[in-house]
């Protein structure tokens, strides 16, 4: 093994990110055969010791990817200081140590969540570069206008920016309640709730159901299962495929 930025070996041994693992540094609590170590610090750990609060560091694992359907009231999160319940809670205990969410889905949200136990892979699957498209069945109250989903689809202005183009097609609506499909390339802050409040339309129940290519399928609610190297290889070769604004 050649030697690499501590950084680096942190976040491949699935310990944290790699911008955490640059927190960590800064925080001294990271040593390399006995001393302090600081941010452009190298090792090798074929032939140094790496620390990490005391604990030793070891090579990274197998990298592993679990697709989970995550069911509302669930936490994105690997703790949760106010003990509510995590994506963690529902892998079991031998399968949790070093996993970790890629991306965010809002407590009430539900649907689509990728666990790694990766910190390059999840640092690839994050990368702006990729724009990877995530589909969402979202139901609101009331029927929206067609210049409503027009503007959502070409963009809205969310704290002082416009949204990237979406694709949202109306699958079914009554003046009580509609379904909506929603793809989008990007992740802002309860993106769609916040879109949807703001064309007059509450969300009732929002699912992800796709990422990429990737489907839930017959995944169940709370139940996950483990990708393919294959399935998520592609994940990480090939960009997200451009939305196409349908006006």
């Amino acid at each position: 093994m050649t030697r690499q930025r501590l950084q680096k070996l942190i976040a491949a041994a699935g310990l944290c990110s790699r911008r955490r693992a640059e927190d960590l540094l800064r925080q001294h609590r990271v040593k390399v055969n006995g001393q302090l170590a600081s941010i452009g610090d190298q090792a090798d750990l074929d032939e140094d010791e790496v620390e990490v609060d005391g604990r030793p560091l070891h090579q990274a694992p197998q990298p592993r990817i679990l697709l989970l359907n995550k069911p509302p009231g669930v936490i994105c999160s690997c703790h949760d200081p106010q003990q509510r319940r995590t994506v963690l809670d529902l892998v079991p205990a031998d399968l949790r140590s070093g996993l970790h969410p890629i991306g965010r889905l809002d407590a009430e949200s539900r649907g689509a969540l990728l666990l790694s136990n990766h910190g390059e892979l999840t640092l690839k699957l994050t990368h702006p570069r990729y724009n990877h498209r995530k589909t969402y069945r979202v139901m609101v109250a009331g029927l929206p206008a067609a210049r409503d989903l027009k503007q959502w689809r070409r963009g809205v202005e969310l704290d002082g920016k416009v949204t990237r183009p979406a694709e949202v097609t109306l699958l079914e609506g009554t003046t009580r309640s509609s379904m909506l499909e929603v793809t989008l390339q990007e992740g802002r802050n309860r993106q769609i709730r916040r879109i949807a409040l703001s064309l007059g339309h509450r969300v009732l129940d929002l699912q992800r159901i796709a990422i990429e290519d990737l489907k839930l399928g017959s995944l169940a609610e709370g139940c996950w299962r483990e990708l393919s190297k294959q399935e998520w290889a592609d994940l990480i070769k090939h960009p997200g495929s451009p939305v196409i604004n349908k006006t």
